[in-house]
């Protein structure tokens, strides 16, 4: 089993940032960011394998990154120049065979709101 606790989200205007933070009971070898907007379904962010391999969703690319501190089991979602789009739960996952945004991931956390108002 593996426990995830997200945290970092919030209220920002459009074009600014926040950092989200995701601690782990215990290490695994990928985890990765979701997120899920009212009506919508669920889509991968960005992903991270501890080898340092990542994906992201066209729709972040050049504007999130993922990274992860080993040491403490944490994982991190940096993210610039937001759009009113990118509102919604994000959701912190861990635990893959294939290490994608497409991947099936196996634990979950509780979510944290980010929300970006125009």
């Amino acid at each position: 089993q593996v426990q995830l606790v997200e945290s970092g989200g919030g209220s920002v205007q459009a074009g600014g940032s926040l950092r989200l933070s995701c601690t782990a009971s215990r290490y695994t070898l990928c985890m990765g960011w979701f997120r899920q907007a009212p009506g919508k379904e669920r889509e991968g962010v960005a992903t991270i394998h501890s080898s340092g391999t990542t994906s992201y969703a066209d729709s972040v690319q050049g504007r999130f990154t993922i990274s992860k501190d080993n040491a403490k089991n944490t994982l991190y979602l940096q993210m610039n120049s937001l759009k009113p789009e990118d509102t919604a739960m994000y959701y912190c996952a861990a635990d893959a065979w294939r290490c994608m945004v497409d991947g099936s991931f196996r634990y979950w956390g509780q979510g944290t709101q980010v929300t970006v108002s125009s």
